[in-house]
């Protein structure tokens, strides 16, 4: 059977990656594929991976490439993009969002289409919806 990876990845900078990476795993199930720290404990790259999908991310950095980057909480919580991350269980998802005490941005709801889901914000603003909506099998 061919595995089926993503050929799309987002990307993110976090003020504290560790703490990022700690969060995104407990809380949405992530699990640490490659993580490469600097010396002085903050991430140089990072990649996360939950089913066939995976994120990049590391620490923010203060150079022309880093300087693009900000942080949705320095923006009044506005950003430029979000993340949908498909589970077989959002329910399960949704109580681990709130044992971590993560900021309910849309609470878990049926959706019409079939899907039921919620969108949280994590410690540093950045917003992931989470569903059961599969697209791949919906549309396959």
């Amino acid at each position: 059977m061919v595995e089926v990876r993503s050929t799309i990845m987002p990307t993110m900078r976090y003020r504290d990656a560790p703490a990022a990476i700690d969060w995104l795993c407990k809380v949405f199930g992530f699990e640490r594929h490659a993580v490469y720290a600097n010396p002085d404990g903050t991430i140089a790259h990072a990649e996360l991976t939950l089913g066939g999908g995976m994120i990049m991310l590391g620490s923010c950095k203060d150079d022309a490439y880093g300087r693009g980057f900000t942080s949705p909480d320095k923006l009044d919580g506005k950003e430029t993009r979000s993340a949908y991350i498909v589970v077989p269980n959002a329910d399960e998802v949704y109580a681990r969002a709130q044992a971590a005490k993560a900021a309910i941005a849309r609470p878990i709801e049926d959706m019409p289409y079939g899907s039921r889901e919620f969108t949280v914000r994590d410690p540093e603003g950045h917003s992931w919806s989470v569903g059961t909506y599969d697209p791949w099998a919906a549309h396959g």
